[in-house]
């Protein structure tokens, strides 16, 4: 029998008594020294950390949370783990106990990926706040990074049946005890790991990150009083609530339905089509996912954490001011979903690339929104990571290695101008790619090109922005896991703008013969293998007969476009 939907909503406010008896710049003055204490987790975490991916690519979430767990700040890194972490903070707290059994000093290790919304790589600590001198529990302190390696059959996966092939479990665990190290749990995390000197040093690392954001909220709950703190929270969070819904009282009220199509689910070949419905109601949103496929035999499944993230995060895009979220930013929003589904997957279902389907989900609610008002969104954007893991031996050390990185697309074009060229895809939007001379430094290969691919943006009134082409020369032998989305459907324009180019990896071996790849794990770069990725580009916006004729023969001398497509796409530049 067919799981009921079941709505997911945010923490309602206490009362609007305590709202209102705040002081309103004493309210502003407590949002941003809660934004700086989520900054000095970060760079606390940046700053000690042993893993590229880590101080590099800020594949992680630095948050502050109330005792109610409702979110009060997060430092700019990871967007997609932005809605995840009230989960992650409730179920750590819930397998140790409860709150009775929180103590100052206990650090909980949680790294399963139904309650964190992630796979086993992204391992949360969560770390309970009190007030010094035998002080009440005031909030929370947490990271969720990505580590490079935690035992499952591969570095990274595409290729999982189960989850108990991705990785080492830690159910919720408290790796400090009133503030002494708990090393058998210790023990464990680097023992169950191909890198064990990067687990440490980056477990390490989280530690220091999350005591530093505890010294901060203590610090300014100290400065103004828990009374005066937790009414100006209230405010604060009142006013992001009043933010989106006055974005969403501007969209018209109706349902409206964004469909999408995954190309396959790492196991089969099968094309996976989905669809969201949005439904607005006044200056509520509604995001209903019971429609969607059941969960995959391949790892996109996604958990309902990560679900409720992706639709908190592309609303909150659109509807948030720029302002950095909280809480009540994610009040006019709802999530619906069906449990045993591919965005409700349940144990033992593979969930390894939990954030592909989730990335196609937040495009297709912009085509949604796009149904209501085209104007108020941009087009399609190369719509993937691109992401490719790399590791193997090195030679001369003989020790293993592993690394990995998202890259960037071009994203789509809107009614404000051109798409950006060469951006990582907005679930990702604060996050970065190594330099390069980082990449070549650290890792056995050379990097044969970097650079933008002309003609890969979709035409229009409005030019989808470029992708880039990326070029990885090994030097030695080697092995790739490439999760590489979004090669069968390029990306859609919107009022008559035209799509952009698809994603797609190449391979090309020393003997000279290539071959494409997309999803794989396990395959084998002997050394002078090139792998070279085509990051997609973004759709256009508008007819591109209306692209101002100077702007076409910029892109031709600036090489954004060939001639050749400029005289296809925009003749009258030419006429």
């Amino acid at each position: 029998m067919a799981a009921e939907p079941v709505v997911y909503r945010a923490g309602r406010a206490s009362s609007g008594r305590a709202a209102a008896a705040a002081d309103p710049v004493t309210t502003e003055v407590i949002r941003h020294g809660l934004n700086s204490g989520a900054e000095a987790i970060k760079r606390t975490l940046v700053r000690t950390s042993m893993s590229p991916i880590i101080y590099e690519v800020l594949d992680f979430a630095a948050v502050l949370y109330d005792r109610r767990m409702r979110l009060l700040a997060q430092a700019p890194s990871l967007p997609f783990f932005m809605g995840t972490m009230s989960f992650c903070i409730e179920a750590a707290v819930e397998e140790v106990g409860g709150e009775e059994h929180l103590f100052p000093g206990d650090i909980i290790l949680m790294n399963d990926p139904y309650k964190t919304g992630s796979h086993p790589q992204d391992a949360a600590v969560v770390m309970p706040i009190f007030l010094p001198d035998g002080g009440e529990l005031i909030g929370y302190s947490a990271i969720k990074a990505h580590w490079l390696d935690i035992g499952a059959k591969e570095i990274y996966c595409t290729d999982t049946t189960d989850v108990f092939q991705e990785g080492t479990i830690f159910p919720g665990v408290k790796l400090y005890s009133k503030g002494e190290l708990v090393k058998d749990i210790q023990k464990m995390a680097t023992a169950n790991s191909r890198l064990p000197k990067f687990v440490l040093g980056d477990i390490n690392a989280e530690v220091a990150g999350v005591r530093a954001g505890a010294r901060e909220l203590v610090r300014l709950v100290q400065r103004y009083g828990l009374e005066t703190f937790s009414n100006c929270v209230e405010r604060m969070f009142d006013h992001g609530e009043a933010v989106v819904r006055s974005y969403l009282e501007q969209l018209p009220d109706g349902r409206y339905v964004g469909r999408g199509e995954m190309d396959d689910d790492g196991i089969t070949t099968d094309p996976i089509p989905f669809e969201v419905i949005l439904e607005i109601d006044g200056s509520t949103a509604r995001l209903d996912f019971s429609q969607t496929p059941d969960a995959r035999k391949g790892p996109v499944n996604c958990p309902i954490a990560s679900t409720v993230s992706a639709a908190r995060v592309i609303m909150t895009m659109l509807a948030g001011g720029g302002e950095a979220p909280n809480e009540g930013h994610f009040r006019p929003i709802e999530v619906i979903s069906r449990p045993g589904s591919m965005f409700h997957a349940l144990s033992p279902s593979p969930c390894f690339l939990y954030g592909w389907p989730a990335m196609q989900a937040t495009e297709v609610v912009l085509n949604a929104v796009a149904e209501a008002m085209p104007e108020a969104v941009s087009a399609c954007s190369g719509g993937d990571l691109c992401a490719v893991l790399w590791y193997g031996v090195r030679e001369e050390s003989g020790q293993f290695w592993g690394d990995g990185s998202p890259h960037p697309v071009g994203q789509g074009a809107s009614i404000h101008g051109d798409g950006q060229n060469a951006r990582l895809h907005h679930i990702e939007a604060a996050t970065r790619f190594a330099p390069l001379e980082v990449w070549e430094a650290k890792n056995p290969w050379l990097m044969e090109r970097c650079e933008l691919a002309p003609d890969s943006g979709g035409p229009g009134q409005f030019r989808g922005g470029l992708g880039p082409d990326m070029a990885f020369h090994f030097l030695e032998d080697a092995l790739a896991i490439s999760t590489i989305e979004r090669t069968k459907n390029a990306p859609w324009g919107l009022a008559g703008g035209l799509s952009g180019r698809a994603n797609a990896g190449e391979l090309r071996f020393p003997d000279g013969t290539t071959r494409p790849i997309a999803k794989e794990t396990g395959v084998a770069l002997p050394k002078g293998t090139t792998f070279t990725i085509r990051c997609g580009g973004g759709g256009g916006y508008g007819n591109p007969a209306e692209r101002d004729r100077e702007a076409v023969l910029s892109d031709v001398r600036e090489g954004y476009i060939s001639e050749e497509q400029a005289r296809l796409h925009y003749p009258h530049a030419f006429a």
